[in-house]
């Protein structure tokens, strides 16, 4: 019985397909492995390049050249202390722009439903003032919660991450001790 050489190859390639989780150097890997198992059967034309595919190789963001605008955060960590539960909180991120161009903010996300991104909506000039507002409702949300706010705008890198806690004391069960 004659053993397939390229058995390993496409063993470890399934292996590999079936493990990658959106992992995007597995994504590559595995592409490498394909264009390589190609070749090694054959398929490959003298002259010719492998198809390439925007998981096998995943654009990359590259810094823009000329000025830009440069987010400079007073703090990017705000700790709300405890809290009840119910309670509605927010905090405001101020920044200012230290860069040479005028910073816009795209979006603001927050991690999930319970917090709420409010921004400046204007262009902030070179050496302006602007803010990212984080409203917070805790209702639901018992216990240590830590959450962040997802900002996108013209600055290099192009996201920045806002983050903020709080200690949630539950709200009052009704009944009036443990049941036995």
């Amino acid at each position: 019985m004659k053993i397939n050489a390229l058995a390993p190859f496409v063993f470890f390639a399934m292996l590999l397909v079936a493990t990658a989780c959106n992992d995007r150097n597995a994504e590559k890997k595995i592409a490498e492995l394909e264009s390589r198992l190609k070749e090694l059967e054959g398929k490959k034309t003298a002259g010719a390049q492998a198809p390439t595919s925007p998981v096998a190789q995943p654009l990359q963001d590259q810094k823009p050249e000329g000025p830009l605008p440069v987010f400079e955060f007073a703090n990017t960590d705000h700790d709300f202390g405890t809290i009840n539960e119910g309670q509605v909180v927010e905090y405001t991120y101020a920044f200012k722009n230290t860069g040479d161009a005028p910073l816009i903010i795209q979006s603001a996300q927050g991690s999930c439903g319970c917090t709420v991104p409010e921004w400046s909506k204007e262009p902030i000039p070179a050496g302006g003032t602007g803010f990212v507002k984080a409203k917070f409702d805790s209702n639901g949300k018992p216990n240590i919660q830590n959450k962040t706010v997802t900002v996108t705008a013209n600055t290099w890198p192009k996201q920045t991450v806002l983050r903020f806690k709080a200690m949630v004391t539950p709200k009052a069960s009704g009944a009036a001790g443990p049941v036995r």
